[in-house]
């Protein structure tokens, strides 16, 4: 019977398959709350964490936290304890809780209580609840109270709330600090106590005054308590509060190199090297070159490994921060001093070589990054180091498949990245060493440097050619197992030779990575190299690779996807035989990959599902299609220059309109349009710029270059032809000064560059319209289609996920039906309040974070009802915007509308999010609701009365007019 109820109860909550909506999910769990049971009710308890997720608005958590509550208050101290654990779990929705004086008032109730252990929980309960109840006295007259009970449960639960207290309340801090320092330093108080005690000090930072009594404390707990335990909580305490108040940062820096130094025991000299790792990472800025000559000394005088590595790791955090070239600023300044005579220089030399990976590791960062941020001309022994360091740790990495090996592999070929990009002039040894030792090196290590490779190759794109006949050798001989690393191995090894080779692919590289595909590939590593090649531009092989895989895959919308990729490749091919001056053979080219693209989109759409409605690749692809469709018309107007030339009255048109261009006939007309619907195109791409919040910044440089192509030939329409006399280049002079990051930006870039300046020549030098002027536009738009399209990563694969739910609209009267329309009397306003969560994936802020969401509020009259009135033009629409910060991935706001025409409204609520950079973002949602606007009783009655007064009259006046008749 027992497990019978068990299982109809886990039905009834709703967290199967069923879904219920909040208050019922709320009343399902609040029944198992009054259960009889105990396993029922402990149940039920833990369940409330994944509702809160589910439905976090703050009607539903109030509610929930007041049953908890009463729970709390008479439940055992079993449930009491896992209502603890279910509010430490829901922290970040304590501050949704409307009725604090109420939730608070039930769980004090048991402070009162005879049971220590009782009390204990209620201490860290409150503890827990220290965000919302900062300052409630009675909470710090609790917690001061039970410090001193002779319950160690009890005590111990204290400690934990008055840290809490202390981190939040000023107030607190200041009260509590005296008596935590006397318990400290009380003979009474045990040992293990007092260790306790001491991390509450990390939280006296809230002014100086009580930051100095805390940090005096601590110097004298350092120095009366010589024992290990003391030391180390001391320290590692002196350390938070001094990162916390940021005033004597200077002075902790050098008390713990004074530990480091002077201490013999490991332990100390340990917790000392991980405070300054965290010093270092936190305030770098703060180290002096004192600091570093101590720390390097120590490096260089202890005889242990371990404590060794750990003052190298903080020197590495070091130097690729401002502390090491105020370092060498300070020593450069010093007479006979130079980068390679300092301790830190020989220091890192001297661990290049050491036997222990993780010291030499460091010792390389080190080594790279003086070598880039000092721009000294006589570093070239420095620099040798570097790279002759480098090569040793890579080779001995490269033959170890061990985590630890490959971590450190992974640090040495980011310094090898670091390094080629800071110095190029040493990128041609790296490269070579690479190729080298791809040949002997382990498949663990051939992927992570494979990725070095390509990620070299993509910043200088001049090594490509040297290292693609090592690659291609390469790729003959690997791959004869089916192993994940060999399979992961295939992908790596394609994409670097896809990046070396900038142009297209040669026939003999084509067929040996066919040749090794098909004899121990699975379908998903051909998926993944075809995606590499599409976004390498190599659209050929990517058609070839998308149509092997069409029958190998079990779901019809992945069918219908694949599919898409092969048609738009297919039609990306089309566009590869575009000649210079032959424009006949471009429309031909425009037309035949139009065909395919619109076979591509009709897949595309069918491959989308609700749950995946593909709509960046859908808008992407029809701007692509629009935009191919523009330059075709643009050429075809171009050539009516010569089909249809301007007629022998056009200059007599002309200067009867006044309107110099109409002697041109009517291709003046045209590309006016022209220029306008490239505008359009280069406006909707800024649209999906804006739209997709998630997309990683290459995509979304793409994206920009397909805007800059249309606005390129809109410039160009209007500086040859339209408006020669007011076109103005300087604002797009600059766009190949910025640093390309890919070889299709790069090669977009130059096609800019070089079209600005044909156009540039041209202006002003020929009347228009000429046959100079056409065929600079035709040339221009063969030259950008000559370019291949770079499908980007966000195509394929969704790294960040983020998205604004409106889970619903609170409004002030609410409709008894969601359905019907909020009746609202015109002289009143609606209060309306919107409120919502930011969702998440699995990674949230990788590529940008959110700052506030902006909320757009606007209403527009749908139906008039009854007769119009003289009303202010500011009564007759809404248009509102808020910007409200979201905390714990929350928001809430309201606004109040004002609907003084009679009528049906139609309010839309549209969201939107602003980053760290103050850049706004489209994301959406788009939510509407639907008002109608009543006329208010009183003005009803007024208007029916005079209504009424003015019968009378009428009648009389009818009543004359038919006498006189």
């Amino acid at each position: 019977m027992a497990s019978n109820s068990t299982k109809s109860f886990l039905a009834d909550a709703g967290y199967g398959e069923q879904e219920l909506d909040a208050n019922s999910a709320l009343m399902e769990l609040d029944k198992g709350l009054r259960s009889g049971k105990l396993g029922e009710q402990c149940e039920a308890v833990v369940r409330f964490p994944r509702l809160f997720q589910k439905y976090p608005f703050p009607i539903l958590i109030n509610s929930a936290f007041l049953k908890l509550a009463d729970v709390f208050r008479v439940g055992n101290n079993f449930l009491r304890l896992c209502v603890l654990k279910v509010t430490q779990q829901s922290e970040k929705h304590l501050e949704k809780i409307l009725n604090v004086d109420e939730f608070v008032k039930r769980i004090f109730s048991v402070i009162h209580s005879n049971d220590p252990v009782a009390r204990a929980i209620t201490l860290r309960m409150l503890g827990s609840l220290a965000s919302i109840i900062p300052e409630r006295k009675n909470a710090h007259h609790s917690i001061r109270q039970s410090l001193d009970s002779h319950d160690n449960v009890e005590v111990e639960a204290a400690v934990f709330a008055a840290a809490n207290f202390s981190a939040q309340s000023k107030d607190f801090a200041v009260g509590i600090c005296n008596k935590i320092s006397e318990m400290i330093q009380g003979l009474a108080t045990p040992v293990d106590l007092k260790l306790k005690l001491i991390p509450i000090l990390q939280h006296m930072h809230h002014d100086a005054i009580l930051a100095s009594s805390a940090r005096q404390l601590l110097q004298q707990l350092v120095t009366s308590y010589p024992s290990t335990k003391m030391v180390i909580v001391s320290l590692h305490t002196f350390t938070l509060l001094a990162a916390s108040s940021l005033v004597d940062t200077p002075k902790q820096i050098q008390l713990l190199l004074q530990y480091l130094k002077t201490d013999p025991r490991k332990a100390v000299k340990r917790l000392a090297i991980q405070d300054l790792k965290l010093l270092a990472n936190k305030t770098p800025h703060t180290w002096t070159r004192e600091n570093i000559q101590a720390l390097c000394e120590c490096a260089l005088q202890t005889p242990y490994d371990s404590l060794k590595l750990g003052m190298l790791s903080v020197l590495s955090t070091l130097s690729g921060t401002i502390a090491v070239k105020h370092y060498f600023s300070i020593a450069s300044g010093n007479v006979g001093s130079s980068p390679r005579s300092s301790d830190l220089v020989k220091l890192a030399q001297e661990c290049c070589y050491h036997n222990n990976r993780g010291i030499a590791a460091h010792g390389v960062r080190v080594l790279t990054n003086i070598t880039v941020s000092c721009q000294e001309k006589d570093l070239l022994a420095l620099e040798q180091d570097a790279v002759f360091g480098l090569e040793a740790l890579l080779i001995l990495c490269s033959q170890d498949d061990s985590p630890g090996a490959q971590a450190t592999l992974k640090i040495a070929l980011n310094c090898m990245v670091k390094l080629a990009k800071g110095r190029p002039h040493l990128s041609q040894s790296v490269v070579e060493t690479l190729l080298t030792q791809l040949h002997s090196a382990q498949d663990a290590a051939r992927i992570l440097m494979c990725h070095c490779l390509a990620a070299i190759a993509m910043q200088l794109p001049v090594l490509g050619d040297g290292m693609l006949g090592d690659l291609v050798e390469l790729y003959k001989v690997i791959g004869r197992s089916a192993t994940d690393k060999q399979q992961e191995l295939l992908v790596s090894l394609a994409t670097v030779i896809f990046v070396a080779s900038q142009k297209a692919l040669s026939p003999e590289v084509k067929a040996v990575i066919k040749q090794q595909l098909e004899s121990v590939s699975n379908g998903w590593t051909v998926y993944r190299i075809a995606r590499q090649a599409s976004r390498m531009g190599n659209h050929d092989m990517a058609k070839e690779l998308y149509q092997s895989l069409l029958t190998q895959v079990a779901s019809e919308h992945f069918y219908f996807w694949l599919n898409s990729l092969k048609e738009f490749s297919h039609a990306e091919q089309c566009l590869t035989g575009l000649q210079k001056e032959n424009y006949s053979s471009a429309l031909s080219c425009i037309a035949e990959s139009l065909k395919f693209y619109h076979k591509g989109i009709a897949s595309l759409t069918a491959a989308s599902t609700p749950l995946n409605p593909l709509s960046f690749q859908c808008e992407f692809v029809k701007l692509r299609i629009d935009l191919l469709q523009a330059f075709s018309q643009l050429i075809c107007t171009c050539n009516s220059l010569k089909t249809s030339p301007p007629p022998a009255i056009a200059t007599t048109i002309a200067m009867t309109l006044g309107n110099d261009l109409q002697r041109c006939g009517r291709i003046s007309n045209q590309m006016k349009q022209s220029m306008e619907e490239f505008r359009s195109l280069a406006s909707r791409y800024g649209d999906l710029y804006q739209a997709s919040f998630d997309a990683d910044s290459a995509t979304l440089r793409n994206v920009e270059l397909q805007q800059q192509s249309c606005l390129l030939i809109s410039h160009a329409i209007e500086a040859l032809i339209l408006d020669p006399e007011s076109a103005s280049f300087q604002e797009y002079g600059s766009t190949g000064t910025a640093h390309a990051d890919s070889e299709y930006e790069r090669r977009m870039m130059s096609v800019y560059n070089h079209v600005l300046e044909e156009v540039e020549s041209l202006n002003r030098k020929y009347t228009p319209v000429s046959y100079m002027h056409t065929a600079c536009l035709c040339n221009a738009i063969i030259a950008l289609l000559k370019v291949p399209l770079s499908f980007q990563r966000y195509f394929f694969q969704k790294l960040q996920s983020t998205s604004i739910k409106i889970f619903q609209l609170a409004l002030s009267p609410s409709p008894r039906n969601p359905a019907e329309p909020i009746a609202v009397q015109n002289n009143q306003q609606l209060a309306l309040k919107v409120e919502g969560v930011v969702q998440h994936g699995s990674k949230p802020g990788l590529f940008r974070k959110i700052q506030s969401v902006c909320l757009n509020v606007s209403s527009t009259l749908q139906s008039k009802s009854g007769q119009d009135y003289k009303i202010p033009i500011d009564n007759m629409t809404n248009e509102m915007e808020q910007r409200v910060e979201p905390h714990n991935d929350y928001f809430s706001t309201q606004f109040l509308l004002n609907f003084a025409i009679l009528g049906t409204h139609n309010i839309t609520v549209e969201s939107s999010v602003k980053d760290a950079n103050g850049i706004v973002w489209k994301t959406g949602p788009r939510t509407t609701i639907f008002v109608k606007s009543l006329e208010d009783p009183y003005s009803q009655q007024i208007r029916l009365q005079q209504q009424q007064a003015q019968q009378p009259l009428q009648q009389q006046q009818q009543r004359n007019a038919y006498t006189r008749f």
